[in-house]
């Protein structure tokens, strides 16, 4: 209730449910996101190539950690990012009050669990928007390095660092009479070159690191255009969010200018992430929005909030009004019966 004391509820399931369901689920969820990228639990598919094809001929750019946005960028600006934003934007949140005059929110109930642990709307807000976007980091994760492990495609670089013995292969070089390869290699011994660099060469669809910035920016930008409030000026959260699309699409350019991954995959991964940001926003956190404190359930008018209402004309009409009265078995005021008079 806006403006009043807050609702107290006590519940003894919050704790319990948070360490061992949610807390395990999530364990669970890191957990296959190490053994997808970092184990070879689940071994790369192995898709075959055709020899001398120019779509994977183009030169091995380096290490990963040698990229203009290396890993370890992108997990920096993906982790830092939307936490700063939905924390400074949950402080304004609790610190600076939505005014009277605006539109009302309805508050949460502050839930005691015990004797001595209280937990309040604002610190129970931060926890699910932050638990509920660590959880779809890590599913993102997941999506993408399943994905590269089922397809196998190979990266625009595979045949560089792959080395095939075309001769041994008998792979025939291109001429004026064939221009295009001739043969479908699927040996799984043909590549010669690291096996570790080859390993990596095939996971290229979808583009992980594409699909993380995707997620980070639909959720960041989606909790700005439902959380901020802006006086006076509608182009503040539109700029803002088109600012946090620009880092996004920058890393998907330099995946493909450094010949890392295809147009395809850089596509197929912000598709993904923007994906598991939509659901997770408007059916896990129903768009940030606060819950009823007594538990019932908003109307949709309700949770539009207070809509300006005008007097019915009927209210006004005294001649209206009665033609209603009667319509509903009242007499009309004209059809009365005079009284008898004694004679």
């Amino acid at each position: 209730m806006a403006g009043g004391r807050p609702h107290l509820k006590r519940s003894f399931s919050i704790i319990p449910c948070f360490v061992f369901v949610e807390s395990v689920l999530l364990g669970i969820v890191i957990l296959l996101a190490y053994r997808l990228e970092f184990t070879d639990t689940f071994p790369v598919h192995t898709q075959g190539f055709f020899c001398y094809d120019s779509t994977y001929t183009k030169p091995y750019p380096g290490p990963e950690a040698a990229s203009r946005v290396p890993p370890a960028l992108t997990y920096a600006l993906v982790t830092a990012g939307p936490t700063l934003t939905i924390l400074l934007g949950e402080l304004a949140r609790a610190y600076f009050p939505t005014p009277p005059s605006a539109v009302p929110v309805i508050g949460e109930s502050t839930i005691v669990s015990g004797a001595c642990c209280r937990f309040s709307p604002p610190l129970r807000r931060l926890v699910r928007f932050l638990g509920v976007y660590s959880f779809g980091l890590f599913t993102t994760t997941i999506f993408a390095n399943a994905g590269q492990v089922v397809t196998g495609n190979p990266t625009p670089h595979f045949l560089s660092v792959c080395r095939p013995n075309y001769t041994a292969l008998g792979c025939l070089p291109p001429s004026p009479d064939r221009p295009g390869p001739d043969r479908f290699v699927t040996d799984q011994g043909a590549c010669a070159g690291s096996p570790s660099l080859v390993a990596a060469a095939r996971r290229a669809f979808p583009c992980k690191d594409a699909a993380l910035c995707a997620y980070a920016v639909t959720y960041t930008a989606m909790y700005v255009t439902l959380v901020f409030r802006v006086k006076g000026s509608r182009l503040v959260k539109p700029s803002l969010c088109l600012a946090l699309l620009c880092p996004a699409f920058l890393v998907g350019v330099v995946r493909v200018a450094e010949y890392r991954n295809h147009w395809s995959d850089v596509l197929a991964g912000f598709l993904t992430g923007a994906a598991i940001a939509t659901f997770l926003v408007t059916c896990v956190v129903h768009n940030f929005q606060s819950r009823p404190p007594s538990g019932r359930r908003l109307s949709p008018w309700e949770d539009l909030g207070q809509v300006p209402t005008m007097d019915s004309p009927l209210e006004k009409n005294p001649r209206s009004a009665g033609r209603i009265r009667h319509r509903h078995g009242s007499p009309h005021p004209s059809r009365r019966t005079a009284p008898a008079v004694a004679t």
